[in-house]
């Protein structure tokens, strides 16, 4: 499966830049048998966590912490210091610090305009411009990164200009022909395994870096959205960013494998991630699962008109898990008093505690129990 997937070329500018083979390469397709066992593997734990998530009640709200924590460890990768707890606020209106949460919002809306897209409209470099621009529009880096728009300059990784840097793309004319292979390669779903074409997609993406800014967010992002075009997920519960960010020196080591026709090296690791992730992801529905059961019992046992508004409220902490009295009002429709009153009520369950308090009107809270979950995986 190891093969030349480019070369470095001297430019007349005096920089070497890596300029891609004729994608797919020859060789690409012959996987041998301990990747094949591993696909195999990774192939089942993929759809055991899609069955399993199909089990869960409310599940769109469920998937909003799914989603968070993928984000969340895509843009810390970037060197964003945010953490889930800080996107979460900021999402709520309760934030009350400044922070470049901003940039996993952005990276949450980028992935929902994604899956939403994909059900009129084909995987496509078109689709992967406007992704882009869904993340980067409004971004803080967003002044140079010319979003949803392929680079019309040269870019490089690392070091301060394109002679001193670890790896510079391809040039644009070469990054446009690399496009176009990249694009058909979208559509060969017939000649390679599922995971294994996903896998390839990325590493193929990250070689020829076509933007100015986010392709590694925007790859990430294609990996998310290929797991649901090639229907192995319904949903993207499968947060592969987070393996990627606690392994992050090997993830660049072995994209740069990748660069240099070591392909079995970026695949293996690859599949090992999937393999990691989906069990994690599989052990956190189960514990959503409990939970939601075990906390649902107790508001159940309330009387009948605050088990009617606990039940709601609480289906709405899954999706939004720190939230202040203003919120709970939004979506109860109780006066103040009456809202604070479901408030003490989760509190005296167990189920929500205060995080912040800076004054009567000034209390935030938290799904402590359930956002632990997300965060110890």
């Amino acid at each position: 499966m190891n093969t030349e997937i480019g070369k470095k070329i001297k430019q007349k500018e005096g920089f070497t830049a890596f300029v891609p083979n004729p994608f797919p390469p020859k060789g690409l397709f012959d996987v041998p048998q301990d990747i094949l066992l591993k696909t195999a593997e990774a192939d089942r734990l993929v759809g055991k966590l899609d069955g399993i998530t199909h089990t869960l009640p409310d599940v769109d709200f469920f998937l909003r912490m799914f989603v968070a924590k993928d984000a969340t460890s895509s843009a810390q990768i970037e060197g964003t210091r945010a953490t889930i707890i800080d996107a979460l606020e900021m999402e709520s209106g309760v934030a009350t610090k400044e922070t470049d949460a901003d940039d996993i919002l952005y990276y949450i809306k980028a992935l929902n305009y994604g899956t939403t897209r994909l059900n009129s409209f084909p995987l496509s470099l078109r689709l992967i411009r406007e992704i882009h621009s869904q993340l980067m529009t409004g971004a803080r880096s967003s002044h140079f990164s010319d979003p949803g728009e392929f680079r019309k300059s040269q870019n490089w990784i690392g070091g301060t200009k394109p002679s001193d840097a670890h790896f510079v793309p391809p040039p644009v004319n070469e990054m446009k022909l690399a496009l176009d292979d990249f694009e058909k390669f979208l559509y060969e779903e017939k000649k390679v395994l599922p995971l294994i074409h996903i896998g390839i997609m990325h590493g193929q993406f990250e070689t020829i870096h076509p933007f100015l800014d986010g392709n590694g967010r925007t790859g990430r992002l294609l990996i998310m959205l290929l797991l649901c075009h090639r229907k192995l997920l319904e949903r993207p519960v499968l947060f592969l960013s987070s393996y990627f960010k606690k392994h992050q020196k090997v993830y660049y080591q072995k994209l740069n494998d990748y660069h240099n026709g070591k392909t079995e090296s970026w695949i293996n690791f690859f599949l090992d991630g999937v393999i990691e992730t989906a069990g994690e992801s599989i052990e956190i529905s189960r514990k959503i699962r409990k939970l939601r059961d075990d906390d649902m019992a107790k508001i159940q046992a309330l009387a009948k008109r605050e088990s009617e508004s606990g039940i709601l409220v609480l289906s709405h902490l899954f999706g939004i898990p720190i939230v202040n009295t203003h919120k709970v009002m939004d979506w109860t429709k109780f006066t103040r008093a009456g809202a604070q009153g479901v408030i003490d009520r989760f509190i005296k369950l167990g189920i929500l505690e205060t995080k912040e308090e800076k004054g009567a009107y000034d209390r935030t809270y938290i799904y402590r129990n359930y956002v632990d979950i997300f965060l110890k995986n």
